[in-house]
């Protein structure tokens, strides 16, 4: 499932290159849209420099940054 297909089902603004920030942690967290992939966005987190995207539900605990400029 296409970066299009999660904007249309999820109504959110999902762009690759797009900043979100995940609430689910302990502390709020800034990350990077890098791709989607079966219907989850992969997300690089800040804290994560080198690492692998990790698979993130459109809505579940994003709160997504560039939703005012879309």
């Amino acid at each position: 499932m296409s970066m299009e297909w999660i904007r249309k089902r999820y109504g959110v603004p999902a762009k690759r290159g797009g900043r979100v920030e995940y609430t689910g942690g302990k502390t709020p967290e800034f990350g990077t849209i890098l791709a989607a992939r079966e219907g989850r966005l992969r997300i690089r987190l800040d804290v994560m420099e080198y690492t692998h995207p990790l698979p993130f539900h459109p809505t579940y605990e994003l709160r997504h940054l560039d939703a005012d400029t879309i």
